[in-house]
């Protein structure tokens, strides 16, 4: 037996002790046992994800069912604290965190994805370090991202068990975490929410407070300001985009972005200086983090800070962020109760995991349109913390204050506006040449000349860029490395597509082979500048809108006509020098009056690259200095959901599994109208809640909280068998003795017990059972059968209803 009760766990392992974790563990040991290899635990953010996967691997090892674990997340922060939690809490194992300890050796590696796919295409005498079988058990962290493009291909290579570890978990098309496990949308193994951890008193609820920011929620208006404010309006500079001309409205969506106000981050630190929550009997304000839109906003806004509280000045608020030096420091400093920063503003690096209990004040400064990553940011304030406040006075809330409209979007949009996936730049290359080359290649050869080039209408250049597009595939895909294990899974196409003749005639075939298992596949030749991969791309597109004849064609000319501008103040570069003939050309509108599709791969090549000499225009900040208005402060509510549960899709499980289990012993006297025993309904309820197939009891019991009890919501859902319910009201049906009406009557009573599997007798005097009379059943039958139907009706429902069961 895989698990056992949790109090077996070693004496120091109180974390390891919790009820929804034992539950959680229990649940990934049955998918198991059962011989599913992978499973899918969703838990709330702050509920000891890491912390649980250290328990689970430690039963695991303690059972020697696996010997080997990799911890697997995609940012060093969370790398680093996987590591010392197991460091602390299960050191037998000999941690090794592969990002600054390649070499060692212990039981338990953690390695962010990167590290690991280069560590893997290691060799030493030709022997790989990390062979396919070095790991019994793989761990995801944060499995909602970074697993569905190249790094999905580490967990194709180890044959091993695979645990996904989750607070939000996507259901895009191309973004699936459950078809990442093998589950069904929506249905993890096991599921711990946000609201039931904090229902349990294992994470604290926020208290969310909407603070409405005029200018970041309805931009500014040059209308609306006052003379003054007009007149300094007038006086900025607003770039060579807006031809010095100061515009007559500046959007919401740029503020912070392109245009910051002193005074809308002023009122901002002010309101939250003023009602944020303090520590030290209220001398300091409690750990804060201040989600930022960009680093210019995040240092905008400590500037503000250390201009309105000098006597703070310095590292009470600092900028932590992918750009600031020795940013982990400042975030193990930011996580050390009594020691600064107190505010943290963030952009994206305090988003996801990071653990800091001590934070009281989240402050949304930002719009945010996505749910997962909405979710996963409140979370960094749900940490329990003892003694927070002083001896014996813990942390009970935290408060967000949102001033860009968070809370409303999600209200309006429960699920937000998750984006797809974006199709990395080489594979949408190689696509987009694929189907460009079969568009070419028509099929009107005459018979018995396949592979040949195409007959006319196609000129010389046509053919010409026929063989340049087979060459540049053909290329490529020779410069796979079989022995890549990226690569070496779809080794059969690639050694297919390796052949010239492979590329003599694509076809819808080929497109979808080469889509799914070539394109994008590492390759050994020369890389490119990503400036020139991104002109081909723009060329590809040029080509393709000219055969189609699209609207598409002047879009991507002007985009052309940009670049070769841009080109054109560059002529001190001699090998831009040496092209500028065409670059002068391309901004003509005669170049382009007959162009060809030889003459768009003539320009891709010549000006590609080129591309990376144009100097990166950086969009010009505008400060200003305008009054902003504070609206009325409202707490409302933050419609916190469940984890990673769809529950109509689990109820769809649920239903789909009883009804293929009719032959179930209970679940037939059900159906067939048989009285159960005590023996019976336990056997039902050892088969429902014990299985593992449906999750435990607690979360059936979320499910179907409405129903009075199991076996009525069974016979409900598997129906009575017709023959039952003609056995039980067969003496109504005797031809003999009832009319044509009372036996209809009879029939309809059947046909919904047949379908419903019982009946309440209010209905006889309602539709469809008024169709043979106004009256209902008292207008078909006489008193006393109508007593003796009543009863046989009862008598029905009573053998579905058993005893409550939930």
């Amino acid at each position: 037996n895989m698990v056992t009760d949790p109090a077996t766990l070693s004496p120091n392992k109180d974390i390891a002790g919790r009820y929804y974790q034992h539950r959680a563990i229990q649940s990934i040991s049955e998918a198991f046992n059962r011989g599913q290899r992978t499973a899918l635990l969703t838990m709330a953010t702050g509920t000891g994800k890491t912390r649980t996967a250290v328990a689970l691997v430690e039963l695991l090892q303690r059972a020697n069912l696996v010997k080997r674990v990799l911890f697997l997340a995609d940012r060093v922060a969370l790398v680093k604290q996987a590591a010392n939690a197991f460091k602390e809490h299960l050191p037998d194992s000999s941690p090794i965190n592969l990002v600054s300890e390649k070499n060692s050796e212990g039981r338990v590696y953690v390695s962010t994805y990167p590290t690991m796919m280069g560590l893997i295409e290691e060799k030493t005498d030709g022997k790989r370090r990390f062979g396919i079988g070095h790991f019994d058990l793989v761990i995801i962290d944060e499995a909602h991202r970074s697993v569905y493009q190249k790094y999905r291909a580490i967990f194709d290579y180890f044959d091993s068990y695979l645990v996904g570890l989750t607070a939000t978990p996507r259901d895009e098309v191309h973004r699936d975490t459950y078809a990442l496990f093998g589950l069904e949308k929506g249905v993890p193994t096991d599921a711990y929410s946000l609201e039931q951890a904090i229902e349990d008193g294992y994470l604290v609820p926020p208290k969310a407070m909407d603070v409405p920011l005029k200018f970041v929620r309805q931009g500014i208006k040059y209308d609306e300001l006052s003379e003054e404010e007009k007149e300094h309006w007038d006086t900025l500079d607003w770039g060579e985009d807006n031809q010095g001309h100061a515009p007559d409205e500046v959007h919401a969506s740029q503020i912070n972005k392109q245009l910051f106000n002193a005074d809308t981050v002023d009122k901002m630190l002010a309101h939250l200086m003023a009602n944020g929550l303090r520590v030290q009997a209220g001398e300091r304000l409690g750990k804060t983090i201040i989600f930022a839109v960009n680093q210019r906003h995040a240092d905008f806004i400590v500037q503000r800070f250390d201009a309105n509280y000098p006597h703070l000045k310095g590292m009470f608020a600092r900028s932590i962020t992918h750009s600031v030096n020795y940013a982990q420091s400042l975030i193990d400093d930011f996580g050390m109760p009594e020691k600064a920063p107190h505010v943290a503003v963030s952009v994206d690096m305090l988003d996801t995991g990071i653990d800091v209990p001590e934070v009281l004040n989240l402050v949304f400064f930002k719009a945010v349109r996505s749910k997962v990553k909405f979710l996963q940011m409140i979370g960094r304030g749900t940490r329990l913390c003892e003694d927070l406040f002083g001896p014996g006075m813990d942390k009970e809330e935290f408060v967000i204050f949102d001033y860009c409209g968070n809370f409303e979007f999600f209200n309006e949009n429960p699920d937000g506006r998750d984006a797809s996936a974006p199709e990395p730049l080489g594979k949408r290359l190689f696509r987009t040449r694929a189907e460009l080359l079969a568009r070419l290649q028509v099929e009107d050869t005459p018979e018995g000349q396949q592979g040949e080039p195409p007959a006319p209408p196609y000129n010389a250049g046509d053919l010409n860029l026929i063989k340049d597009l087979s060459d540049l595939l053909l290329t490529e895909v020779q410069a796979m490395n079989l022995d890549n294990f990226l690569v070496r899974p779809h080794g059969e196409h690639v050694a297919h597509y390796a052949k010239a003749e492979s590329w003599q005639r694509i076809d819808e075939e080929d497109l979808g082979r080469l889509a799914s298992h070539v394109a994008g596949l590492p390759s050994e030749q020369g890389d490119d500048h990503i400036t020139a991969k991104l002109f081909d791309l723009t060329c590809l597109h040029l080509q393709v809108a000219l055969l189609d004849g699209s609207t598409d064609f002047v879009r991507y000319q002007q985009r052309v006509q940009e670049i070769a501008s841009k080109l054109e103040t560059k002529g001190n570069v001699p090998i831009v020098k040496a092209q500028m003939e065409l670059i002068l050309a391309l901004q003509s509108d005669e170049y382009w009056a007959d162009i060809t599709l030889e003459m768009i791969e003539l320009l891709r090549r010549k000006l590609r690259g080129l591309v990376q000499f144009i100097d990166k225009q950086e969009v010009p900040i505008i400060y200003t200095a305008l009054d902003d208005e504070m609206g009325e402060v409202t707490e409302v509510s933050t419609g916190i959901g469940d984890t990673g549960i769809n529950w109509a899709q689990y109820r769809k499980k649920v239903e789909a599994y009883i009804r293929s289990h009719k032959d179930h012993i209970t679940i037939a006297k059900l159906h067939r109208n048989k009285p159960l025993t005590p023996q019976d309904l336990e056997e039902l309820e050892r088969f429902i809640f014990e299985q593992g197939e449906l999750g435990d009891r607690k979360q059936f019991e979320q499910a179907y909280k409405d129903e009075p009890s199991l076996t009525l919501f069974i016979r409900k859902l598997v129906g009575l068998d017709r023959n039952a319910a003609v056995e039980a009201f067969s003496q109504f049906l005797d031809d003999t003795a009832y009319n044509e009406k009372q036996i209809r009557f009879m029939q309809r009573i059947i046909d919904h017990l047949t379908s419903n599997g019982i009946i309440d007798p209010a209905m006889l005097y309602e539709p469809p059972f008024t169709a043979e009379h106004y009256e209902g059943v008292e207008g078909v039958f006489p008193s006393a059968e109508i007593d003796q139907i009543f009863s046989t009706i009862e008598q029905v429902n009573q053998n579905a209803i058993g005893r409550k069961s939930f």
